[in-house]
């Protein structure tokens, strides 16, 4: 089984990023082979906070932060926030460890109030998963407010973007099996 980590950076409840994450998730769980699982950061920012430090994971947060690591694929969507990812998101990634990334296929998504922040997926996004050397899948999906109807997307143009990224995260699964015989990266002794 593929399993799919879909993290909403949001820290607000209900949530646009979390329905869009939720959507990019929807779409790769129509394929039998993979498990999906969506981890809100409006719910568990505050038993991330507990753990400063990676030593200072336990418990509910050492779960979380694992299942982060062990996925085979991560659907990543934040709000922007002051041009940026959330602080919420940001802890989360201080908290892994970058061993467990590398190669890994990563879904850049996030949403914003105006076009003029669109870019956050690759000036902000993209940079953060190269420095723990994973592998942002090239279609990025961005969404505005006025995308979504009561916290459903409802715009096609994000649609085909969203069938798009997700048939290549399909094709980068469907390599890695190919190549290693298994889909998680091997865990490197660095």
């Amino acid at each position: 089984m593929v399993k799919i980590i879909g993290i909403s950076g949001s820290v607000n409840h209900p949530s646009r990023t979390a329905s869009l994450v939720g959507e990019i998730l929807d779409q790769l769980g129509q394929d039998p082979a993979f498990e999906t699982r969506l981890i809100e950061l409006s719910e568990e920012a505050p038993v991330l906070f507990s753990a400063l430090r990676r030593e200072d994971l336990h418990g509910r947060s050492a779960q979380i932060v694992e299942s982060v690591e062990q996925a085979d694929l991560l659907v990543v969507g934040t709000p922007v926030y002051r041009a940026s990812y959330t602080g919420a998101l940001k802890h989360l990634f201080d908290l892994v460890h970058h061993r467990y990334f590398i190669g890994k296929p990563v879904i850049l998504a996030a949403t914003g109030g105006t076009p003029l922040h669109g870019l956050v997926t690759e000036h902000q996004l993209r940079p953060l998963f190269g420095f723990l050397n994973a592998l942002s899948l090239p279609t990025a999906i961005y969404a505005v407010e006025q995308d979504f109807s009561e916290y459903r997307l409802n715009n096609t143009v994000v649609s085909q973007r969203i069938e798009r990224v997700v048939a290549e995260a399909r094709t980068q699964i469907a390599l890695l099996l190919e190549l290693h015989g298994h889909v998680r990266p091997l865990v490197s002794a660095v």
